[in-house]
Parts: C-alpha cells; sequence; structure tokens
C-alpha cells in the first residue's frame, strides 16, 4: 500500500479527533466518575497503525477535558500530556510482535498512573486512591484498545499492508 498523502493523514486526524469527542461525550457518565471508564482512550490504540495519530490523539484528549472536565488549564494541559506519552508509546512499539499488549498496558498505565498527579492536587484526594480507582476504570478501555489493535493489525495483514 503506497503512503497515505498528507490530506488524508488531516482526513484521519479530523476523523479520529471528532470520534474521540463524539466516544467522550456519549459515554461522559461514567467517564469521569470515580472510576473513569474513558472508553474514548482505547482509540490510542490507533496511534499503532497510524503513527502521525499521535498529535491529534492528544489533542483530543486536551478537548475533551476542556469541553466536559470543568476542571481547568491543569487538567487540559494534563490530558494532551498523557494523551501524547500515551499514544507516542503506542506508535513506537507498533512494529513489536506483542504490540496489542503493549497498547493495553499504555492504556492502562501510563493515563491510571500519571492522571492522579494532578486529579490529587485540584480534588484535594490521595494520589494512591485515585490511582487505584483511576488503574481500574482505564483497564477496561486498555483491554478494547488492545483488542482494536489487533484486530486491526490482523486485517491489514490480511490485505497485504506493509505499514505495520
Amino acid at each position: 500500500m503506497k503512503e497515505l498523502t498528507v490530506t488524508r493523514k488531516l482526513t484521519i486526524s479530523a476523523l479520529v479527533v471528532a470520534l474521540y469527542v463524539v466516544v467522550m461525550t456519549t459515554t461522559r457518565s461514567f467517564a469521569f466518575g470515580q472510576y473513569q471508564v474513558r472508553v474514548a482512550t482505547s482509540l490510542y490504540a490507533l496511534s499503532g497503525i497510524f503513527p502521525f495519530l499521535v498529535l491529534p490523539l492528544g489533542f483530543a484528549n486536551f478537548l475533551s477535558n476542556a469541553l466536559m472536565g470543568g476542571l481547568g488549564p491543569l487538567d487540559m494541559i494534563g490530558g494532551i500530556l498523557v494523551g501524547l506519552l500515551t499514544s507516542g508509546a503506542i506508535a513506537a512499539f507498533r512494529r513489536s510482535p506483542r504490540a496489542p499488549w503493549i497498547a493495553a498496558a499504555a492504556i492502562t498505565l501510563i493515563p491510571g498512573l500519571g492522571v492522579p498527579l494532578w486529579l490529587s492536587y485540584l480534588l484535594h484526594l490521595p494520589y494512591f486512591v485515585l490511582a487505584a480507582s483511576l488503574l481500574i476504570g482505564q483497564a477496561a478501555a486498555g483491554v478494547f484498545g488492545g483488542l482494536l489493535l489487533a484486530v486491526l493489525k490482523k486485517r491489514l495483514a490480511a490485505a497485504g499492508d506493509q505499514r505495520s
């Protein structure tokens, strides 16, 4: 398969950002709760197929926190950093035969251990309490993201795509 054009990359990026925000909007009732099951973060796995999505996925998290988070600039900046780290880690290991497992671990651990760093300050709650609840919530997104990447890689391999 030929390399994607800039126009196609921009189109895919815009669609993924929009999808992330739509998923966050439709799941906001449990995406911002005690366990924060953020189904949208499973979309970070897409950077294992399309590494150019690292920046758009970070921006998608920033945008979601800006529109729905309500915790201000620290949460928005933290969100973009966690999005960049998570999707960047997935993109970095995309060629590994264990890429889906790595994606699942990254989606679970990076937000699960990173987000409590500023949430504990903003909410005046102990880090370890927040980390425990966020890890539980992120585990579901991690499993789904890993499965998503495994299925997409298998389909691309079957179609003869050598990108991943």
